[in-house]
């Protein structure tokens, strides 16, 4: 039996995800290499009649929305919608998430908010017993930036976790989000409070947000080797 490569298993949890999808539906589209294969097949059922309406969480996933004919949509137009699908970098089995490897963690925040409901989609390597072996990101004001790293450090101390806190670069220079933010990668290793570390990240002036969904994802549906996994609500 051939081993099924990661960019299967992001297709088979996407495939899965699809399930989950109804005609008329407002749903938000999650940004990064395992969301893009749902819009793929997201825009394939478009042609096919299924009649979504959708909300894009980065500039990127709204350009391939685009190009694949999906009705777009925004908040302000639908405050309130039915589903996101998204990806994340890690998650647990209490469905915590670390996101914001791609950039976008504020978007996808604040539309996974508005959404009733929130499914991740992820392959096997993102499950983890303790959130933090991938850098949180913590997306941060441009306006002092340098004295909202330092604060974000002197948070991190107070929950005696250690580790570097580096400013994310593209190209040799600052990687900078949709919103016009700067990002902090913060390799503080396992965090055994992720909401300690929520609750004190939020609390620092200058900090925009940050990549820890506490509460938010209702469904995981993992893709491994036998299959795929549902974790949470299954319908």
């Amino acid at each position: 039996m051939t081993t099924p490569s990661p960019g299967d298993l992001k297709r088979a949890a996407a495939a899965a995800a699809m399930t989950f999808i109804r005609p008329g539906m407002k749903l938000g589209l999650g940004t990064g290499s395992t969301a893009a294969h749902f819009v793929d097949l997201l825009g394939a059922a478009a042609r096919d009649g299924i009649g979504v309406v959708c909300v894009p969480t980065s500039e990127a996933t709204r350009a391939q929305a685009a190009r694949l004919g999906l009705e777009l949509a925004t908040l302000d137009d639908f405050p309130r919608l039915d589903l996101t699908v998204d990806g994340a970098d890690e998650f647990d089995d209490a469905l915590r998430l670390i996101k914001g490897g791609g950039g976008a963690l504020l978007r996808e925040k604040i539309v996974a908010a508005a959404s009733g409901r929130m499914i991740v989609i992820a392959d096997a390597g993102k499950r983890v017993k303790t959130l933090g072996a991938y850098p949180l990101p913590v997306e941060i004001d441009r306006f002092g930036a340098k004295a909202t790293r330092l604060h974000v450090e002197a948070a991190a101390r107070e929950l005696g976790l250690e580790g570097q806190v580096a400013p994310r670069e593209k190209n040799g220079a600052p990687f900078v989000t949709d919103g016009d933010h700067f990002i902090l990668d913060c390799a503080f290793g396992a965090l055994p409070d992720p909401q300690a570390l929520a609750s004190r990240l939020s609390a620092i002036p200058g900090v925009v947000e940050h990549g820890l969904f506490i509460g938010l994802a209702t469904t995981v549906l993992c893709a491994g080797e036998h299959g795929v996994d549902v974790l949470g609500e299954a319908a």
